[in-house]
């Protein structure tokens, strides 16, 4: 899954959103990181939209434009849990592997980015 996917799935565990307020919480998430241009998002969305893991929650007109409300369904959730759980195993096979990096300031137990 790529990170910006990752992303927006994560934006919406919280409750359905509209497409600015994805774009804000992504890049919250991501600590300005990752910034979603409009014709990425939308893209993204109707990708997932596809694969069924978010689905439109409702629309509204707002000063004569139409907001789309997005929310993501259970198996996108599924979906989500999953890639939380492979990236865990990752960063831990990563921190496990720094610490027995010899001359390495990250050499000790439980100081992952810490000085030795």
């Amino acid at each position: 899954m790529q990170e910006p996917t990752f992303l927006i799935l994560t934006a919406l565990a919280t409750g359905p959103k509209h497409g600015y307020g994805v774009t804000r919480e992504v890049a919250e998430l991501s600590e300005g990181a990752v910034t979603l241009r409009a014709g990425t998002l939308y893209g993204a969305l109707d990708r997932l939209v596809e694969q069924e893991l978010v689905a439109v929650d409702r629309q509204e007109i707002v000063d004569g434009r139409l907001r789309r409300y997005y929310r993501l369904t259970d198996a996108g959730a599924a979906r989500l849990a999953e890639q939380a759980r492979r990236l865990r195993k990752h960063v831990a096979a990563a921190e496990s592997r720094l610490q027995t990096r010899p001359d390495s300031a990250f050499g000790f137990p439980g100081s992952f980015g810490a000085p030795a």
